[in-house]
């Protein structure tokens, strides 16, 4: 049998060996040693060269060997600053470009017999600048926060490359002829775009404010009308209106000149009409309307007055013998009694029931006594007809006299023939205060030839006004 491997007919890579075996082959992977090492047992050792002899150090120098190597050392070391060459001189360490950043920023190293030296490196800024702290660059000098600026007192300093710049605050400009900060007048520079009302310039800004009637918004801008209601300025009523305020009074009540303060109304002083037919008693804010004390009552529209009856209600004090006669605010105990030789046919008449044979007054007293009550107020216009008498019936023929034989002393009453049947009684004086009279109205009537008298005895009560 021929061996694969000589015949090529094997699959071991190149970097593998191939071994023939017995119809077969194997492939062994072909180890390779790097310098400094060899093969043993198919693993790479360290070779001791200085073992084995196969450096080259010289006498003055020492092998010692190193993993794939070795080192030949100085017998005789160098002083610090120097290292030994291959022929063990001493020569001097360069520390600039052996030393990694030997100097610190902003220093440059130079190299000595031995050692080194850092020296400041030195760099020239154009003004407004300054080294860097390690003195490669230029940077910007901040103469703002430094303090080195001629900005003047209430400008804005401003850092610039290399320099500055001054800036007038909010609300200022500059004026360069005078080199300071002038106030802007934003009220005069912007008019009615600022404020809606008033514009009051400040240092640097203004202030916006309003006028009577209104307060400041929210905004600082516009104006709000202002309730000065709230603030209870009027003595009764308020009324806010834009702007300000209107003060008025309650019914009854006026305003009086300060705007502001009510005073009752005394409408019993003031009213052009009569507002009560009696009395008018003002009170805060209205007035009430009164009666006399006695004989009236209010009435439902509480404005007049109206009489009582005392006779009809009975509150009257007149005896069982009397009669009730009521008048305005008042009443009259009456007594209606007859004469002798008369008897009482009503509660108001008498008639002559028969005389003595021998008695002429008896026979020439009046036939028939009748009793009247009239009643009138005072200040009534006068003359006034009060009364009328005659007969009744009457017939052709009669013919009447009249005339007021009691109670007339004072001659406040007259008596006037109408007719030849009829008789009147006039008040022709004017009563001014309440008073009562009594009068005796005679009438003598003439009928076919022979004389009749009769009597109308009249209560006339003359009373205050009709309330």
């Amino acid at each position: 049998w021929f061996g694969l491997c000589v015949t090529s007919m094997h699959s071991c890579q190149a970097s593998e060996r191939c071994v023939n075996t017995v119809g077969s082959f194997v492939c062994e992977r072909t180890v390779t040693c790097p310098a400094g090492f060899q093969l043993r047992n198919q693993v790479c050792e360290d070779i001791d060269e200085c073992m084995v002899r196969s450096h080259n150090c010289g006498q003055r120098f020492e092998c010692e060997n190193t993993e794939g190597s070795f080192l030949c050392n100085p017998k005789q070391r160098c002083l610090t600053g120097f290292t030994q060459d291959s022929h063990g001189n001493c020569i001097d360490i360069n520390e600039c470009s052996s030393l990694s950043d030997p100097c610190s920023a902003g220093f440059h190293c130079i190299n000595t017999v031995g050692s080194y030296t850092c020296q400041r490196k030195v760099i020239m800024c154009s003004q407004g600048y300054h080294s860097s702290p390690d003195g490669t660059r230029c940077i910007d000098v901040d103469e703002c926060q430094t303090g080195n600026h001629g900005c003047g007192e209430g400008q804005i300093c401003h850092n610039l490359p290399g320099s500055y710049r001054c800036d007038c605050q909010t609300g200022y400009l500059y004026d360069a002829l005078r080199q300071v900060c002038s106030d802007v007048n934003e009220c005069w520079s912007y008019p009615g775009r600022l404020c809606a009302q008033t514009c009051e310039n400040s240092p640097g800004s203004y202030q916006c404010s309003c006028t009577a009637g209104f307060s400041l918004a929210f905004d600082g801008k516009n104006c709000e009308d202002l309730n000065e209601c709230d603030s209870s300025p009027c003595g009764q009523e308020c009324a806010n209106i834009y702007g300000s305020y209107q003060c008025y009074c309650r019914q009854g009540f006026y305003l009086k000149e300060d705007g502001h303060t009510c005073e009752d109304i005394d409408e019993c002083s003031q009213s052009i009409g009569n507002l009560c037919v009696f009395q008018c008693v003002n009170i805060p804010g209205s007035y009430q309307c009164a009666c006399p004390p006695n004989g009236y009552t209010m009435s439902t529209t509480g404005h007049t007055c109206r009489d009582i009856d005392e006779c009809t209600t009975g509150v009257h004090n007149c005896s069982t013998e009397q009669t009730c006669s009521n008048v305005q605010g008042g009443y009259r105990c009456l007594s209606f009694s007859c004469p002798p030789y008369y008897r009482k046919v009503s509660d108001t008449r008498c008639e002559r029931s028969g005389c003595p044979a021998n008695s002429v007054d008896c026979q020439t007293s009046p036939l028939r006594i009748t009793y009247y009550q009239l009643s009138f107020q005072i200040n009534i216009v006068i003359p006034t007809q009060i009364f009328r008498i005659g007969p009744s019936p009457a017939y052709r023929g009669d013919n009447i006299a009249i005339s007021i034989t009691h109670g007339n002393e004072e001659n406040y009453f007259s008596t006037r023939k109408l007719n030849s049947f009829t008789g009147a009684v006039y008040l022709q004086r004017q009563v001014t205060q309440p008073r009562d009279f009594l009068i005796d109205v005679e009438m003598k009537l003439l009928r076919q030839g022979a004389f009749t008298t009769f009597l109308a005895r009249i209560y006339v009560f003359i009373t205050s006004n009709t309330l």
